[in-house]
This record gives C-alpha cells, sequence and structure tokens, in this order.
C-alpha cells in the first residue's frame, strides 16, 4: 500500500493522509480513491445499497491542492464520455465506472481518434446519496494513454504460409496485422517512430522479429565468438545461411524406438486393456474405461463435477449449487476397477437428512404449493478398502434432502481410503511416508497432550479475522492466505505488534512437526523441532516521535517453510520426509488510510500466512573435483564443445540412427583409418617393393 501512495499525484497525496476516519457501521467506497490508466475500473460500496441513488461528476483539477470540493447528489449515471454501472449485492455493491468511448491513435484514413499518445486526463467524483444526503464519495484521477491495438475488421480469408524448410520466412514475421502496428514488432513499418518508443528496448529477437538467418557460433564464417579457440577451424561447421537449425529440420534420417525388455511387459488383464494395478495418484477406472468422477474445486476454488479421483487421496469437499443449477453426479450402480482384472459393484446406503439447517441456506419460511421443490443428493461419503495396489471393497453413504427453489446447498462429497491391514479407520499404515494433500502432523512437546496444530486461515464473510476459521497445513501444496484486521487511527504501535504478533501465534499451537505420517508420539527421534525467528523491530520503532496513524516494522506476514525429501518407497510409493520446519515474521510499515472526507475512524490491516514446501536431495550431492572446478572447458554441461564426447556417434546416447548402423560405420571408419596408417609407414613401402621385385 506504501508503494501505491508513492506512484500517487500530490492532490491524492493530501486528501489521503492521516486523518479522522469514519464511524463503524456506515457506508463507505473499497477503496474510496483509484487511480486508473484503462478504460473501466471498479470498486465496491460497502452497506446496504436499498434507495442509494449512485451517480458520476466530472471535477475540474483545483489550483490548489487539497482543494477539491465535494458535489451535490443532483448528478447522474453518465457524465461526459463516462458511464456508471452499479450491480447490487446483500453487503456489497460492485461498482464499475467504464469509458464509453474507445482510444486509438490515429491511422492514415482514420476519424474519431487522438492525435497526441496521452489522451485523456480527467478527475471523476463518485457520490452514493439516499435523497439528497452524501453517504460515500469516491475519487478517481484517470490518466488513460491511447490504445495501439487494431480494432478494425480483419478478413476471413485464410494465409497459406509456405514449407520453412525450402522457403525462408518474410522480412517481417511480426508483422501480423495489416494497417496497424503490433507492439514489440519495430519492423512493422505502420509503426511512427513515436510509437516505438513505446517498445523499442522491448523488441521481437530472432526468426519472430525480423532476423531470420542469424549465424550460430560453430559456422566457419560467424565472428560472433570473442575469444575464438585455436581448433576453431579444424572443428567449425561450413554451411550456407540457407540451411539454418532457425528454419525448421533439416535432418531426415531413420530413428529407432526403444524396445521394452520382455519382463517389463504389463500383463493384459482385461480385454482391450493393458492395467497392473494403482499406483498412488493414479485415476480410478470404471468398467467401461471411463474416470471414476467426484465433484471436487479447481485452483479457481469453483467445483467441478467431472473430475477423477486419484488412488489413495483423500477428499473433503464442500460445493455451493441451487436447483436450477444442480446436476445428478455420477450413477451409484457403476462398477469400479479393481486393478487386479476384475469389477467391483459399490455398496450403496440411502439416508435422509436431520439437521436440515447445516447444509441450506436461504428462504427459512414454509414453502407454499407453488414453490418447486426436488429430492436431490446433500452427502456422498465413500470409503475405499485396499491392499497393495488393488480396491478389495467400496462402501458409499449417500443423504438425501428436499430442496425448494431459492435455496443455496452445500454439497459435502468425502472420499477415504482405508488400508485392508489395518485395525482400525482413521490412519493408513500402509504408507508410513507423507502423501501430498495429507495434513502435517504437529505436536506440542511442552504440554501433557501432546496434541499440537499448525494451520493457516480460511477466511468466511468479509474476511475479518474475528470471523475467520483455521485450515490445517497440506503436505506438499503451497498456500497463501490471510484476514484483515480492523485498526483505529489511535492504536498504538506497541499494542497493534502485539495483537499482530498473537493472530500469528494462534496458527501454530505445536513446536514439534512429525518426519513421517505415522511419527510415534514416545519417540521424540520421529519430530523435528520448529525453528522460530522472532520479527525485526528497528530502535526507532518504539519512539514517541512516530507521526499519528503510522506504525513501522509490523510482522504481518508468517513465512513457514518446510524442507523435505524422498527417502525411499514403499510397494513403489515414493516416501517423502519432512527434515526440517522455519518460521519467520515480514514486516510492513502500516499507515491509517481513510476516504475523501476523512471520517473513517477504522482502517484495516491485512495480515497473511504463507507455506512453502522446499524439496531437497536425500543426500547431498557430490562435490566437484579441482579438475571439475578449474578445467571448466571440459564440462559437457557448460560448453558448446564437449571433448568426451568427442565419439559422440559411436555412444548410446546417439539416436540419430539404430545403434548397430553407427557402430558399424564407426568401425568401418576405424578399420579405414588403422589401414591407411599401416600402409603410410616405411616398413609398408619396403615389403611393397620387395614383393614386387
Amino acid at each position: 500500500m506504501a508503494a501505491a501512495l508513492g506512484a500517487l499525484p500530490p492532490l491524492l497525496l493530501v486528501l489521503v493522509g492521516p486523518c479522522p476516519g469514519q464511524r463503524a457501521g456506515l457506508p463507505v467506497f473499497q477503496p474510496s480513491f483509484i487511480h486508473m490508466s484503462g478504460p473501466r475500473v471498479h470498486s465496491f460500496f460497502l452497506g446496504n445499497s436499498s434507495g442509494v441513488k449512485f451517480s458520476v461528476i466530472l471535477s475540474p483539477v483545483p489550483e490548489k491542492a487539497g482543494n477539491l470540493q465535494v458535489a451535490n447528489c443532483s448528478g447522474s449515471a453518465r457524465a461526459g464520455d463516462w458511464d456508471l454501472n452499479v450491480t447490487p449485492g446483500m453487503s456489497a455493491s460492485k461498482v464499475t465506472i467504464s469509458l464509453t468511448r474507445s482510444l486509438e491513435l490515429c491511422l492514415p484514413n482514420a476519424t474519431e481518434c487522438c492525435s497526441a499518445p496521452l489522451c485523456l486526463l480527467e478527475t471523476l467524483q463518485v457520490l452514493a446519496c439516499r435523497e439528497s444526503v452524501v453517504l460515500a464519495h469516491l475519487l478517481i484521477q484517470a490518466e488513460i494513454y491511447a490504445n495501439s491495438s487494431f480494432a478494425g475488421n480483419v478478413s476471413e480469408n485464410a494465409t497459406i504460409i509456405p514449407n520453412q524448410v525450402f522457403q525462408p520466412l518474410g522480412s517481417c514475421p511480426c508483422d501480423l496485422t495489416a494497417g496497424a502496428c503490433d507492439v514489440r514488432c519495430c519492423c512493422d513499418l505502420e509503426c511512427t517512430p513515436d510509437l516505438k518508443q513505446l517498445f523499442n528496448g522491448s523488441c521481437f529477437t530472432g526468426v519472430f522479429g525480423g532476423d531470420v538467418n542469424p549465424p550460430f557460433d560453430q559456422l566457419c564464417t560467424s565472428n560472433s565468438m570473442e575469444y575464438t579457440p585455436d581448433w576453431f577451424p579444424f572443428l567449425c561447421v561450413q554451411s550456407s545461411l540457407n540451411n539454418t537449425p532457425f528454419l525448421g529440420y533439416f535432418y531426415h534420417g531413420s530413428t529407432s524406438t526403444p524396445r521394452v525388455p520382455p519382463f517389463k511387459i504389463p500383463l493384459q488383464t482385461s480385454p482391450g486393456r493393458l492395467f497392473t494395478g494403482y499406483r498412488q495418484g493414479d485415476p480410478i477406472m470404471t468398467e467401461e474405461n471411463e474416470y471414476f468422477t467426484i465433484p471436487q474445486r479447481s485452483m479457481a476454488g469453483q467445483c467441478v463435477g467431472n473430475a477423477p479421483l486419484a488412488y489413495l487421496q483423500n477428499l473433503d469437499v464442500k460445493c455451493l449449487t441451487n436447483l436450477a443449477s444442480y446436476k445428478e453426479g455420477l450413477s451409484h450402480d457403476v462398477r469400479i476397477n479393481s486393478g487386479a482384472g476384475d469389477f467391483i459393484q459399490p455398496n450403496v446406503v440411502y439416508g435422509n437428512i436431520t439437521g436440515r439447517g447445516k447444509f441450506v441456506t436461504g428462504s427459512g419460511s414454509l414453502h407454499s404449493a407453488e414453490v418447486l421443490c426436488q429430492d436431490v443428493t446433500f452427502a456422498e461419503h465413500y470409503i475405499f478398502t485396499w491392499e497393495e495396489e488393488n480396491i478389495e471393497q467400496i462402501n458409499v453413504t449417500v443423504f438425501l434432502g428436499s430442496l425448494c427453489d431459492g435455496e443455496i446447498l452445500t454439497q459435502r462429497f468425502t472420499v477415504k481410503f482405508i488400508s485392508l491391514k489395518s485395525t482400525n479407520a482413521t490412519e493408513l499404515f500402509g504408507n508410513p511416508g507423507y502423501q501430498v494433500g495429507k495434513p502435517v502432523r504437529a505436536a506440542n512437546m511442552n504440554s501433557s497432550d501432546t496434541f499440537g496444530s499448525l494451520n493457516i486461515w480460511q477466511p468466511a464473510g468479509r474476511g475479518l479475522c474475528t470471523s475467520a476459521t483455521y485450515t490445517p497445513v497440506l503436505f506438499g501444496l503451497d498456500s497463501f492466505s490471510g484476514c484483515i484486521l480492523e485498526v483505529g487511527m489511535d492504536e498504538d504501535c506497541s499494542l497493534l505488534r502485539g495483537n499482530v504478533t498473537e493472530k500469528l501465534s494462534s496458527l501454530i499451537q505445536s513446536t514439534h512437526v512429525g518426519k513421517r505420517d505415522n511419527s510415534s508420539a514416545s519417540d521424540l527421534n520421529d519430530w523435528v523441532e520448529i525453528r522460530r525467528l522472532n520479527p525485526f523491530i528497528s530502535d526507532t520503532s518504539g519512539s514517541t516521535g512516530s507521526p499519528k496513524g503510522i506504525c513501522p516494522d509490523i510482522p504481518s506476514n508468517l513465512n513457514i517453510r518446510i524442507i523435505f525429501a524422498e527417502v525411499g518407497a514403499v510397494e513403489g510409493i515414493p516416501q517423502q520426509e519432512i527434515l526440517a520446519v522455519q518460521i519467520s515474521y515480514s514486516t510492513v510499515r502500516w499507515q491509517f488510510q481513510c476516504g475523501l472526507t476523512c471520517e473513517n475512524s477504522i482502517s484495516f490491516l491485512p495480515i497473511t500466512a504463507s507455506v512453502q514446501f522446499i524439496k531437497v536431495p536425500a543426500q547431498p550431492p557430490i562435490p566437484m573435483t579441482r579438475f571439475q572446478i578449474n578445467y571448466t572447458e571440459f564440462d559437457c554441461n557448460r560448453n558448446d564443445v564437449c571433448w568426451p564426447q568427442l565419439l559422440y556417434p559411436l555412444t548410446r546416447f546417439y539416436t540419430g540412427e539404430p545403434y548397430s548402423q553407427s557402430l558399424a560405420k564407426g568401425l568401418t571408419l576405424v578399420f579405414l583409418v588403422v589401414l591407411a596408417a599401416i600402409m603410410s609407414s616405411p616398413c609398408f613401402s619396403k615389403l611393397w617393393n620387395d614383393s614386387l621385385t
């Protein structure tokens, strides 16, 4: 936020300085000031928007900084070339301000365009009024440059690109748009000198920038190498620039595919499919050779209904839906491939939901006869019993309930894999190492109850820390979460640091982390101690001379770094083990923020927690020898010329042709060299002359 304030004009810096703020509960725009450089910008009106009139007004730039007058409520949703659109919500409304005219630079025969690169510099005010009372202000300073992209009609005729093996590329391959300047294409003739100054330092290089035939270092006629070695004339490549690897593939020799040994060929256990059992992470298959799917959350946070279920990966997913968008999932009568060649029919048990309020939100009144209702699936719980690489049994519990129009349903899907050798249904002792996606085990060795927790935030509602819940840290998944802390302008900096540190420390109620998923609580060698680094606080942080509303060195970010390694495999499944855990803090400089009229009494401080998993080798790498350090020209990984690969065509690494052919040709060449050496010796000449006489 401090970096963003540094980029604002002096006018805005005066308006957003430390000042008295709003009372809690009053409506406000968030953010309340915006510096826009594009044709569209968004803000949110926090509060009840019922009966509120939104208007946009063009404001002249004041002669003196800080003298911008707040307009009255007589405006409308349009002002000049600007349009205001409001999307109402329950507790927040989305406000969109967009430019109605296009900003394009002038073309040879174009009208209604801009002749100068800087086209628009205006100040806008967005007001939220109820009757004639101004509730909230939004200040926008627009500084928009012309768009150099082409927005005209494009021909539908397909462009035929010649085969680059036989015909070179054009003089300017990056010139893709006719009659307009292509950004970063410096050879485009439509680009004026003024436009080229915008991207002159970022032009396309190589083939796509028009440099069709750049000479490569190994070419005999190339002078690109600064220090040419003495042996260069004997090992350089003599080739024409028309035959260059930058234009395509020029080697058309025969290739050989690697042959699989007979003992590695998998057995054919089902008709038309090669299958030898499941491994961790493999998708579970059905009888029709299709994926067995269960709704799961994507990286964007949305639920995907056709996501494959992975073997030995537990799930607990909640998805929101309503009656209009509800879709039936995969049929429970489907047969699952067990991995051993046969198919398993799941055991399905149906039940009715008793606590309907835990799943349904929306209209709580009694539904009339006209309201449409339907029996849908509220929850599905899957239990897979497995042994080694096969599935032994599948039990499914389905809970049904009635969902009516206008209600929001929170569906829940859980999947749990239980080992057949396990005596209880709580842990997977068949795989001692960590699995990706399983919670990291933590313990508090300083307490009689050694149970501990290692969590991150799971925001809910408005994202405030007071309403945020916890979710455990999952192994192998880097994550970043946070919440918003409400801070007053008169907040004491020392108390604020202590409050933030306490909030962050509540995520880690443990002193040790388990090396493995089945670490024994009685054996301290199975656990690694969490190393904590205290936040850095400068000497000036506690001074009383700091201005009001500014607190330096606030530890707002908690960094959790977990170092792990792959230490082996059990039944073909890699075993991951945690080696070390480090916790550190990142500090920021917090400054009170307020809107246009500086009526806010509460500002917001975002505090975050990040988790990073770092994989290291289980054993330290072999150190380099003194010869490898001093004589780097013999290292094949750091040089184009590799002397150890002088006989590369005779090695197994050469795949340009079958190994038998390259070996035969190599032996023939060696025979000819030896024969030439023998025939050139004086002894052979004397024997040859004696035989003739």
